[in-house]
């Protein structure tokens, strides 16, 4: 948790009785349903509650019982939002120009399609508001825990075993509960058709959190769609994960209808690219690749190359420039550290590379994003 900056007492602050508050510390405040309560010590009389704003998206709210605020300097004072970066947090948000490039020039793909695709594991301090809504349909799935919700004029709260689908375009905002936050599992999705969808399936009733049984199969289809996007942006890997979002959908929309999904066989393919995934941060050759499969490099690369459209060199280098689209987007790490992440000493051999395959520089990208 970040801790709080020392704050002076200031006329500004708006002061409110402790008789408004029914639970100390935890509850929501009475006209701020986002703000929370939390414990600080101080060295003033007063049975008042003070609501700080702070830098950007922080907030916080002050209580003691026989105090008045002066000055704040306590590691505890302050809940930080938090739009991502949780432990053991699962996310991956594909890149435009691989929208463009695999989707929005493919007729067929673009009747449905993901965008972003994450989990998010006791989520802490997780908040998001877009003023304008996004582009895309959101799909939060609770597994866990609880959080609060506001889409336009309407409020909610989200529980376990329950889900909602938030239009694009339409203010929204949405914070995980202080004391049990949630679990939860999330897709963006779009459509060249988004009216057309709303329309024939009746999307708008799930506006709202909507129970829903556990199910098993929901989860694998969310890991079949992920791990395929993880696996690397070829066409065979986008097409696959979105044609595993109907089925997806298909339990939220439809979660009256059973069906089964067949076994899974691991192939050496398979097994190649998760050996891929687990070195992503050395260079290997293709004879290194192909030594686990006891073939030869020239066999190896033959039947990657059939199954998959490309050599295994340039699909362990595009997986590399996926894997660093990530830290970009989601860490602080410079970018030759990056580039040392995915295997690269040479920041500029690195940049040089992922320019190539994203067709942007990986600073532009970063800012962009």
């Amino acid at each position: 948790m970040t801790a709080a900056r020392s704050i002076e007492y200031s006329p500004e602050l708006i002061d409110y009785p402790l008789a408004t508050l029914r639970q100390p510390f935890t509850n929501k405040h009475p006209a701020h349903p986002f703000l929370l309560t939390l414990p600080v010590s101080t060295n003033h009389q007063s049975d008042k509650i003070m609501d700080f704003p702070m830098q950007g998206n922080y907030y916080f709210c002050i209580y003691n019982a026989r105090h008045m605020i002066n000055r704040v300097n306590e590691p505890d004072a302050i809940a930080t939002k938090r739009k991502d970066g949780f432990i053991g947090e699962k996310q991956i948000n594909i890149p435009r120009t691989i929208l463009s490039k695999f989707i929005r020039k493919k007729e067929f793909l673009q009747a449905l399609f993901i965008t972003h695709i994450g989990y998010f594991p006791k989520a802490a301090y997780h908040f998001r508001e877009r003023k304008h809504g996004c582009d895309d349909y959101i799909l939060l799935y609770s597994l866990g825990g609880k959080g609060y919700l506001e889409l336009e004029k309407n409020r909610f709260e989200l529980k376990a075993n329950q889900f909602i689908i938030i239009p694009p375009h339409r203010f929204h905002q949405y914070q995980a509960d202080l004391t049990d936050p949630w679990t939860l599992y999330w897709v963006h999705f779009s459509s060249n058709k988004l009216t057309t969808l709303d329309h024939e399936f009746n999307v708008e009733k799930f506006y709202k959190p909507t129970d829903l049984l556990y199910n098993e199969k929901i989860l694998e289809t969310w890991a079949d769609m992920y791990s395929s996007l993880d696996s690397g942006y070829s066409t065979a890997n986008i097409g696959y994960a979105n044609f595993c979002l109907y089925r997806f959908l298909s339990f939220f929309i439809f979660p009256e209808k059973k069906n089964v999904l067949p076994d899974n066989t691991v192939t050496p393919l398979d097994k190649s690219i998760e050996y891929m995934k687990a070195n992503i941060g050395k260079r290997l050759s293709a004879e290194e690749l192909a030594k686990p499969f006891s073939y030869s490099a020239s066999h190896y690369t033959a039947i990657f190359k059939k199954k998959t459209g490309m050599s295994p060199i340039d699909y362990f280098i595009k997986m590399k420039m996926q894997y660093a689209c990530q830290l970009l987007s989601q860490s602080q790490l410079k970018i030759k550290q990056i580039a040392e992440k995915v295997g690269y000493d040479d920041p500029y051999y690195f940049s040089r590379l992922f320019k190539q395959v994203m067709n942007e520089s990986p600073k532009d990208y970063r800012n962009r994003g």
